[in-house]
């Protein structure tokens, strides 16, 4: 297999409707249909727009094709914040950032790139003060189980989101 030259960083919204394709063809391509709840395009922008969303890529230099994207939700006190789930209250949700959602094609898989890009956001989420990494992954999902374990994340408890789909929260402390 050829090495391909692999660049992560963080896009901006010029590169959201490119990264949503991805996840739409990956969520298509799904044996097991309720390991991966989707957002839209418009749920990614909204998060976006309100400066509590980050859009990661992996983007193959030689090509210039997406090979993978991840996104961060930063929630604070909003609904969405899995801190709720766990117990979580005032303080401790403003440093709550919940690691969204990540594909990568399966012509990249293998190159850890769920890793990298996961790893260069938390990066940046130390600096700016995050303390707690909170994420879902289906229970039967035993790639991204083992991905998040694998970068210290500790599962907290198994409940029903995302409209009644079967969850595992975990949550790694910065």
């Amino acid at each position: 297999m050829e090495k391909k030259e692999i660049k992560i960083f963080r896009a901006g919204r010029e590169s959201l409707e490119e990264a949503v394709r991805l996840v739409q063809s990956t969520e298509e391509k799904m044996k097991e249909k309720s390991w991966f709840v989707a957002e839209s395009l418009e749920e990614f922008d909204r998060w976006m727009r309100k400066d509590q969303g980050w859009l990661y890529v992996a983007k193959d230099c030689s090509s210039g094709q997406l090979a993978g994207m991840f996104f961060v939700v930063l929630p604070g006190m909003e609904e969405e914040n899995l801190g709720y789930d766990i117990g979580m209250q005032g303080r401790q949700l403003y440093e709550c950032a919940i690691m969204d959602t990540v594909v990568v094609l399966p012509e990249y898989r293998g190159m850890h790139l769920q890793y990298e890009m996961m790893q260069t956001a938390e990066r940046k989420l130390h600096k700016e003060g995050y303390r707690y990494l909170l994420c879902t992954v289906h229970p039967e999902n035993k790639f991204s189980r083992e991905n998040v374990k694998r970068q210290g994340y500790k599962k907290i408890l198994t409940k029903e989101k995302y409209g009644g789909f079967l969850r595992d929260i975990w949550m790694k402390k910065l």
